[in-house]
């Protein structure tokens, strides 16, 4: 996990979303407020919870961290 979370999503980013990961990140990249440079579970979640201007569901979010995790 040596990249930032959202260098991670910006891999995934498309002009169609085929999954949730997709989602995320286009999501994530029309948000200048995102935490671009956070590697913590925690803050980005708290984030995306309680400051994104946008809607994503925590239990989809915390398996596209396990995907995170993984690479």
């Amino acid at each position: 996990m040596s990249m930032p979370f959202y260098t991670f999503l910006m891999k995934h980013r498309a002009p169609v979303e085929v999954d949730d990961v997709t989602r995320l990140a286009n999501l994530a990249f029309g948000d200048s407020l995102f935490p671009k440079q956070s590697r913590n579970f925690d803050e980005i979640s708290s984030y995306l919870e309680t400051q994104a201007p946008f809607y994503f569901n925590l239990t989809l979010f915390d398996e596209v961290w396990q995907l995170y995790l993984e690479n």
